[in-house]
């Protein structure tokens, strides 16, 4: 349930939504970190539910030390109204047994706001990749019927390929067994995908192939393939770059080894 933290709701009609999947190296999640922080969006709302970890801490977008203790929940909606454009940041792992709950949640909230498209920023491990995924760049995009529609003409000119299906038995060739589409660490994003097949909702899937580590020149190589189709900046790859870092990074992988141990 999304719950406006303002005294009239938000209009999302016509808006696009960018969202992140909970995957391989939180990729989709920093993706949206630099969103967020360089455009300067303003949270709007949160969405309440029980299938994601509760957690809370404070503003990971904070600029100053009078708004660095506001607190924050695991799945907060940001827009930038002038761009027509919201961001749903999903900061908490998804409770297992409540996937499938989770994702109904998302696609009727899709559906119910009015959103023109959704795109969902994820990654898939690279090494469970087979041979034609080796080729060209790392970057796979999925879409959805009712999308393809309008986006066709932009994707083609954009040269990505498509998240090939595999063999459901790699290695083995059995002309009865249909290729199956396989994001293997991507989380909800298959059954994501899925549902909104099933449900007409206009959705687009960008997936990096990436392995754990240190993800942030995954997140920026992710965020700017996704710039070359929405055009949220003139152009990233200017120096300085454009992507503004949000405060938060500085404790990304904690706040270092403390001197008292030694």
């Amino acid at each position: 349930m999304f719950i406006s933290s303002e005294n009239s709701p938000p209009c999302f009609k016509d808006f696009t939504l960018v969202m992140p999947a909970v995957a391989v190296g939180n990729v989709g999640q920093l993706s949206v970190d630099l969103i967020v922080s360089t455009l300067n969006m303003s949270r709007v709302g949160y969405m309440h539910t029980d299938c994601l970890i509760p957690m809370t801490g404070n503003n990971p977008y904070a600029t100053s030390n009078e708004n660095a203790e506001e607190l924050h929940t695991p799945a907060e909606v940001y827009t930038a109204a002038e761009l027509k454009l919201a961001v749903l940041q999903i900061r908490a792992p998804i409770i297992q047994s409540k996937s499938k709950k989770f994702r109904q949640l998302l696609v009727s909230w899709i559906k119910s706001s009015g959103f023109s498209r959704a795109v969902v920023l994820s990654s898939s491990q690279a090494y469970q990749r087979d041979d034609q995924q080796m080729k060209g760049i790392p970057l796979r995009y999925l879409v959805t019927p009712s999308l393809l529609k309008d986006s066709e003409d932009a994707l083609k000119e954009l040269s990505w390929r498509e998240m090939e299906r595999v063999s459901a038995y790699p290695g083995l060739t059995d002309p009865n067994t249909e290729p199956r589409l396989y994001v293997p660490g991507g989380g909800i994003t298959k059954g994501l995908y899925t549902d909104s097949c099933a449900e007409d909702v206009p959705l687009a899937v960008l997936i990096l192939f990436c392995s754990e580590g240190d993800n942030i020149p995954d997140a920026f190589t992710l965020v700017n393939h996704l710039n070359d189709w929405l055009h949220l900046l003139d152009d990233p790859s200017q120096k300085p770059n454009k992507w503004k870092i949000p405060t938060s990074w500085n404790l990304l992988f904690g706040s270092g080894i403390p001197p008292a141990l030694f």
